[in-house]
């Protein structure tokens, strides 16, 4: 069976660590099958659209998208929403993933992605002298992103930390709360605890060996991550998957667009590799998968986009790992 990927490198390094990417899966001889497509500001500048509606067609037909890096403006632009944002919202793509790999740390943490304070619903009031965005928390989307840390933790060390902020916000992380412990009740063969989110930030940097998987609402789980990433290496070798119940899976970089190094060949492209190995694991692959994610965590970065690149895909090549399926 092929797997058409549909690749959308979008604006800055994007257009750099997508092709390396690229270059290590066609590396593997599996059966996968690529299209290109065209998403971020820049695609905004040019035809008016972020997510063009043959972007969207495209990612409907494939069975996975890697998505590159989006400059989304610091201000408010008029007609521009972020291509990300639509994917995750049009697919729902309702669970962010996020590994943090390093000397002494192996954790997931698996972020709410479809509402909480990106939900969109903002506004001004007071002539514009009072800003106002509504936190959207369900019991809906709370119960499936704690089932599925539930058994995402099931594969690993069974261990699985509930973080919110009930203690101040008594509405919102008090129903995720409530909700998080009804479904855990369902594993008994995990542990479970919760942890306040700015006690879980101090013990990330404190002891983050203590961790295996963290579960919590978007915004919490976005920054979460990003210090993670800082103690593992940095954005440069963050990856993330957006899954929901169906097809299309997109994964993606953790790291931004990065416009200050984009077109000089240095970026780290090894966030997009292994980007690239959890969509193997999506879509069938394990043994290629680790292979790449071992491989690509042992290799430093050259200073050079395609250098990096080739030197996982000679390890790769040595290992030579059959594709049973193929």
């Amino acid at each position: 069976m092929t797997h058409l990927i549909t690749l959308i490198p979008g604006d800055g390094i994007g257009q750099e660590v997508i092709p390396a990417a690229r270059e290590v899966l066609e590396s593997l001889g599996l059966p996968l099958e690529f299209q290109e497509a065209e998403a971020g500001f820049g695609a905004f500048e040019r035809g008016g659209d972020a997510l063009p509606a043959t972007t969207l067609e495209r990612c409907q037909q494939s069975d996975a998208v890697l998505f590159g890096a989006t400059s989304s403006p610091m201000t408010k632009v008029a007609g521009y929403r972020s291509p990300i944002i639509q994917l995750r919202r049009h697919f729902d793509l309702f669970a962010n993933l996020r590994p943090a790999v390093g000397d002494g740390i192996d954790l997931l943490i698996v972020r709410e992605n479809t509402e909480g304070l990106y939900s969109g619903r903002e506004r001004l009031e007071d002539d514009g002298a009072t800003a106002i965005t509504e936190r959207v928390i369900t019991a809906r989307a709370s119960e499936r992103i704690v089932r599925a840390a539930c058994q995402w933790a099931m594969t690993r060390r069974q261990q699985l930390t509930v973080v919110h902020k009930a203690n101040v916000l008594k509405e919102t992380c008090g129903l995720f709360r409530r909700v998080a412990l009804d479904v855990v009740r369902e594993f008994p063969a995990l542990t479970i605890e919760e942890m306040l989110v700015d006690t879980t930030a101090m013990r990330l940097v404190k002891t983050p060996g203590h961790f295996d998987v963290i579960v919590t609402t978007n915004l919490f789980g976005d920054i979460l991550s990003d210090l993670a990433a800082g103690l593992t290496g940095g954005l440069g070798i963050a990856p993330s998957a957006n899954v929901g119940a169906d097809r299309p899976a997109l994964f993606e970089p953790v790291h931004g667009s990065a416009p200050d190094i984009a077109g000089q060949g240095i970026a780290d492209p090894r966030a997009a590799i292994l980007s690239a190995a959890m969509m193997l694991d999506t879509l069938g692959y394990p043994d290629q998968a680790a292979a790449v994610r071992r491989i690509t965590y042992a290799t430093p970065h050259t200073g050079s986009t395609r250098q990096t690149a080739q030197a996982v895909i000679a390890q790769l090549q040595q290992e030579k790992v059959p594709c049973p399926t193929c």
